[in-house]
């Protein structure tokens, strides 16, 4: 297999726009020709030469099931524990600090979690950040107790745990909903702020979102979170895989987990006696239930060995990903009616806006538009708008209820009313109560351009920026009904989709 190393080193600027991906983007993505895809957050596209390398892999081995001791199976084997030492070697996390589980995806990989704190005696207790996905506020539903925190409470969220209980403090890395990133230190904070008398803390990450366009450095294994889950599909766009990174001091949280499946015990009994040896030699030998998926792993160390290649690095991604995040917010931010109102109201903040610099946003925009009667556009509308006009990005709720509730100024109340008047996920009425239950999210991933940040700008100005204020001439509303012959038709307007801006067309007046 020959990848294309389209990276042209002496033109790159650390700190902005990789202009090697336009000269790629044709041959290793041929599905975007013709269209603008803006909702990478969601999974990312994959490369030609990924597809044509796993097509060569898969016709030129054997592979079997890995719990034989045929050749066939051995090669599996071998394959998927390369694949897992490349993971740990892709976040910098020392194997000896470090296991990966592989799972179907991040959301996995948190109710693997959960499962081992659910068979804890007493049960276990559960704090979570505003902006975390729908994935890590369902596990208070498993949880003693609950609370969901934000970031003036980080410092007190844990000041007062039951003793002897077991907690659990999760929130994501990045938020899918406006890509605004949480600090990756707040492991190490909760961590300190911990009595040891209290009984047992651990942390997850979701780095789902983060992971897809930004490095994540795990190489400080004091300092980083017990449980890191990833999605490898928004990173490289193939395979349909996931991961959850375990920190060894959390091991023994699994100790407790009941269920097993198939390939994960030495020995079990069933006949007159219920009894079961673990495997114990390595953590993933007690987790990863049934037969693997070894196909799709497989699949990622070649992703991960081609995306390096493509790209050059995730500091590079990030590099590129934030220039152009940086270049579609400001063209948004531009935008003007004709009565000078924004066209566009942006949820998501720019590095200047944060107070930690040494935090970057995420290539996330999320906003909402308004004409400039002050009305707000259906998210409905502008979906079926965008897609007729080939974009492919996302709206509504994003999985992201705290972060859409705080951003849209929704209290509880405002969110239970919406669903009883019969707001639903993926309904149509999407403004409710004179104002929006969601938001447009476009995102941005590693083989996105500034053509494609351009024409999104360009087709909100035209289909929604209004350039022709509606004013009424005071002589036509002092007009009497003697006179209406007099009158004539200057201009029309018409407005062919509903929300969008209209088109003006000058008529030719009749001077006989």
């Amino acid at each position: 297999m020959v990848v294309p190393n389209v990276n042209r080193m002496e033109e790159y600027q650390p700190t902005g726009y990789n202009p090697a991906v336009e000269e790629m983007r044709w041959e290793q993505y041929p599905m975007l020709d013709g269209t603008i895809y803006l909702d990478h957050a969601g999974t990312t596209p994959y490369p030609k030469s990924l597809m044509d390398g796993f097509a060569q892999e898969m016709t030129a081995n054997l592979f079997g099931n890995p719990h034989s001791a045929s050749a066939s199976s051995q090669l599996s084997t071998s394959r998927i524990e390369d694949t897992r030492l490349r993971v740990l070697q892709w976040f910098n996390a020392d194997p000896a600090e470090f296991d990966v589980v592989f799972v179907a995806n991040a959301t996995a990989g948190a109710k693997l979690v959960v499962e081992a704190l659910r068979a804890v005696s007493g049960g276990f207790d559960y704090a979570y950040h505003e902006a975390s996905h729908t994935s890590l506020v369902g596990v208070r539903e498993e949880a003693r107790s609950s609370i969901c925190f934000g970031d003036a409470d980080v410092d007190h969220v844990l000041e007062r745990p039951r003793s002897g209980s077991c907690t659990l403090v999760a929130y994501p890395g990045q938020s899918n909903m406006d890509g605004r990133r949480l600090p990756l230190f707040w492991s190490a904070k909760f961590r300190e702020n911990w009595s040891a008398t209290s009984g047992k803390m651990y942390t997850l990450l979701d780095a789902a979102a983060l992971a897809s366009t930004s490095p994540l450095d795990l190489s400080d294994s004091e300092s980083a979170p017990d449980f890191v889950v990833v999605s490898f599909y928004k990173i490289f766009g193939f395979p349909d895989l996931g991961g959850l990174i375990v920190r060894r001091q959390a091991y023994e949280i699994f100790d407790q987990r009941r269920y097993f499946g198939g390939g994960t015990v030495d020995m079990v009994v069933c006949l007159k006696e219920a009894w079961h040896a673990s495997k114990g030699q390595f953590l993933h030998d007690r987790l990863e239930d049934g037969t693997l998926p070894v196909h799709n792993i497989i699949a990622l160390d070649l992703a991960m060995k081609i995306h390096t290649t493509l790209f050059g690095g995730m500091a590079r991604v990030s590099a590129h990903t934030s220039y152009l995040a940086r270049r579609l917010r400001e063209g948004l931010a531009s935008l003007r009616h004709a009565n000078g109102t924004p066209v566009c109201m942006i949820y998501s903040k720019t590095r200047d806006d944060i107070p930690d610099k040494s935090l970057q946003a995420g290539p996330i925009v999320a906003f909402n538009i308004r004409s400039q009667h002050a009305a707000w556009v259906s998210l409905t509308e502008f979906e079926k708008l965008a897609t007729a006009k080939l974009f492919h990005i996302r709206t509504g709720g994003v999985c992201n209820p705290g972060g859409i509730a705080s951003a849209l100024g929704l209290e509880p109340w405002d969110m239970k009313r919406n669903f009883s008047s019969g707001l639903r996920c993926g309904a149509e009425n999407d403004v409710m109560g004179g104002r929006p239950t969601g938001v447009i999210r476009a995102s941005l991933g590693a083989m996105s351009t500034m053509e494609d940040v351009d024409k999104f700008i360009a087709f909100v100005e035209e289909f929604y920026c209004d350039s022709t204020p509606v004013n009424i001439p005071p002589s036509l509303v002092t007009q009497s009904a003697k006179s209406v012959s007099d009158l004539y038709v200057d201009s029309i307007i018409v407005y062919p989709i509903k929300s969008c801006g209209g088109y003006k067309s000058i008529v030719a007046r009749d001077k006989h």
